[in-house]
């Protein structure tokens, strides 16, 4: 029996209540985490597929911290705030602390997450400008990466920004690939130099074989347009097998490492100091 259109009309209403109170509450934690500067990068390896005990890079995930301490995830935060000032200072920050990483481990290749809507942000482009004079290596070893979402929502000003980019010698990858709905004739002008496959389509993928096809289908368009591969969300043996034989070059997942806020070359330091 279908419910009376008043019901329908308060139950609507308390869901959107809801929402927005669970939307402040994420609000106020990231405003108070970049406030105290409780922000930080937590780094996950991404691996050579053909020979997975070899880093190819590694990929710094912003982290707030809570009232309480706890170390919270870019997922549970990132939805909220991508749109507002809040997502531009992350992305600020993100990318502060990736270039001092960057200056401390001279062979560290590192990709740092950003929006397309920082693209016109005049505090991030002084950042980045600032941590490329500081140290010429740095361009040649950052990766920006976009998600296939932002780069959709402003294609024309996302070509621009990375062709002007590229020529310094930053590389830039399309993040979440598959999860998004980027039309042809814009892929084609992006030219981004690494494709990173959502992982919806990676997870199990040893014995799903459909989702075998479709990324067949996306390794053969990141040969065509001369990209590397990365699989995302990558966690166990038979799928890191199975995505190595369709020709993945790269491999990122629980399966070699967490994103850690202690990464080795944090560790040794910590043991010279120690030792």
């Amino acid at each position: 029996m279908a419910k009376p259109a008043a019901e329908e009309y308060e139950a609507r209403n308390a869901l959107e209540q809801a929402v927005r109170i669970r939307d402040t509450s994420v609000l106020d934690m990231v405003r108070r985490s970049i406030q105290h500067r409780q922000v930080m990068l937590a780094f996950q390896p991404v691996m050579q597929a053909h020979a997975p005990d070899r880093v190819a890079f590694y990929e710094g995930l912003v982290r707030v911290l809570d009232e309480t301490g706890r170390i919270i995830p870019a997922t549970d935060f990132i939805n909220t705030v991508e749109d507002t000032e809040y997502g531009r200072m992350l992305d600020c920050i993100s990318l502060e602390k990736g270039l001092a990483e960057l200056r401390r481990v001279p062979d560290l290749r590192l990709s740092i997450n950003m929006s397309a809507r920082s693209i016109g942000y005049k505090k991030w482009m002084r950042v980045l400008q600032r941590g490329l004079d500081q140290d010429p290596t740095i361009a040649e070893r950052l990766i920006l990466e976009i998600t296939e979402s932002s780069a959709m929502l402003v294609p024309e000003l996302v070509v621009s920004f990375m062709d002007d980019l590229q020529r310094r010698g930053i590389s830039f990858a399309i993040d979440d690939f598959g999860a998004g709905y980027t039309a042809l004739r814009h892929f084609k002008d992006f030219r981004f130099d690494v494709l990173k496959i959502d992982g919806q389509f990676c997870q199990g993928i040893a014995t799903d074989p459909d989702n075998q096809v479709l990324v067949a289908a996306m390794v053969k368009i990141a040969e065509q347009f001369d990209m590397f591969t990365v699989a995302e969300m990558v966690e166990s043996h038979e799928d890191a097998d199975c995505l190595a034989a369709l020709g993945i070059d790269c491999l990122q997942g629980y399966l070699f490492a967490a994103p850690s806020v202690r990464p080795p070359w944090r560790q040794k330091e910590a043991a010279r100091h120690t030792g």
